[in-house]
């Protein structure tokens, strides 16, 4: 068995059609991507992306400043959503 060709597409699961808050429980719309890094583990020019609606934009900014990961926030514009440059780090969510 060829471990590296059975990752393919075909285990994909799909995305949401249009990128969601990384608040555990939100489903709303992502207005904002939050940028942050652990510098212990990091580059520090390495950039990480939690997605926020306008809701939650605040909670997680200080989530992540309270551990002193928080670098930056950006909106969330469509050029940045049509060119998929801008995802979630993962499908995790962000417990409170």
């Amino acid at each position: 068995m060829d471990l590296l060709n059975s990752l393919g597409s075909d285990s994909a699961q799909p995305g949401p059609q249009t990128p969601e808050c990384s608040r555990k429980g939100c489903r709303n719309t992502a207005d904002w991507q939050v940028l942050w890094n652990n510098p212990k583990i990091h580059d520090s020019a390495r950039r990480k992306v939690w997605l926020a609606c306008e809701e939650h934009r605040a909670w997680l900014e200080n989530f992540l400043a309270q551990r002193l990961f928080w670098r930056s926030t950006e909106p969330l514009t469509s050029a940045d959503e049509d060119s998929g440059t801008v995802a979630p780090d993962d499908e995790r969510r962000i417990d409170p």
